[in-house]
């Protein structure tokens, strides 16, 4: 829940110029409450850091300037950041749900926003709501793929632990002797209620894992061939964006593909257990093999720095 200084003036000086309307005031004084707002809220001083933020967002409450959508988004953090400082005053984390959806409103895309929600929603234990609001994310045509595809695996990842908490207990997961060596055997579990349950998570987190793989485009698939000296610094963050997304699918469409083999021992059905272990094994590849392209985006970011640092201390020195 940081705030930087220079962000907001940057986001500020993007629609300076084009102000020449009797709004013109108004955009003033909201941008100097915005820069006053954010080094109270990196000093910790929340209640005058919200003060100012809601006089910037009543100015424009319907977000059509830059100004309006800033001052919204740092309202709900720090109202965000008053919760976290205090969990006992659940109405803070109301109320940041709240003005995070009226940013959401203003800008569909922001992903920091949603995830805030869904953070705030799991804090309060609102199950239910969690479960209604990243589904809603899920099938939401006016984002982009990638972050349906995320809020998809997030379910999935929901219906992964809830079959893992069944397979990996002692009552059903039994060690064995196979070929002379320690194996896990999986039996039934003793209730018919949790068998049930568990084919249930291992259906749906499956096909909710298979839907976040269709959407996975093709930049991903060929992500081990791409020439990252090519890219810009802003074209490497947003491609390290996107494979994360896409490598935490991979990592639970293996898990997941675990979890249904798993059920098919139980049931007898030695074949599909032995074909979903083969796919497992093909998935936590896939998985490696994003991991290792985010790696070396990571390194060549560093030495990016490396180099630009270099690089200024080099001029300051010659200018002595």
């Amino acid at each position: 829940m940081r705030l930087s200084r220079l962000g907001v003036l940057f986001l500020l000086a993007v629609g300076l110029l084009a102000t020449t309307n009797c709004g013109y005031y108004n955009q003033i004084m909201s941008r100097k409450d915005l820069v006053d707002g954010s080094v109270a809220y990196r000093e910790r001083k929340f209640a005058e850091a919200e003060s100012l933020f809601r006089k910037a967002a009543g100015r424009d409450p319907q977000g059509t300037t830059v100004e309006g959508k800033t001052a919204q988004v740092f309202l709900a953090r720090t109202l965000h950041s008053q919760f976290i400082g205090n969990r006992q005053v659940t109405t803070l984390a109301d109320q940041a749900i709240g003005e995070y959806k009226k940013a959401l409103e203003q800008n569909p895309n922001d992903q920091s926003s949603y995830k805030a929600v869904a953070s705030l929603l799991e804090n309060l234990q609102k199950t239910d709501e969690w479960q209604k609001w990243v589904t809603e994310r899920s099938t939401n045509t006016q984002i982009q793929p990638q972050f349906r595809a995320e809020a998809l695996t997030g379910l999935a990842a929901k219906d992964n632990s809830c079959a893992n908490e069944i397979t990996d207990t002692d009552a059903v997961k039994k060690t064995v002797k196979k070929d002379g060596k320690d194996a896990f055997e999986f039996t039934k579990p003793a209730s018919n209620e949790e068998f049930e349950k568990l084919k249930g998570c291992v259906a749906r987190g499956n096909e909710l894992i298979d839907q976040a793989m269709k959407i996975e485009p093709d930049s991903v698939k060929n992500a081990k061939t791409t020439d990252l000296k090519s890219l810009t610094d802003e074209q490497l963050k947003q491609t390290s964006d996107t494979l994360k997304i896409f490598e935490s699918a991979r990592s639970y469409r293996a898990s997941l593909t675990i979890q249904a083999m798993r059920l098919a021992e139980m049931e007898g059905r030695t074949p599909d257990r032995d074909r979903l272990k083969t796919e497992s094994e093909q998935y936590r590849a896939q998985y490696t093999e994003l991991s290792e392209v985010v790696r070396n985006i990571l390194t060549e970011q560093d030495n990016r720095k490396v180099a630009a640092d270099a690089a200024e201390n080099a001029n300051a020195n010659a200018k002595k």
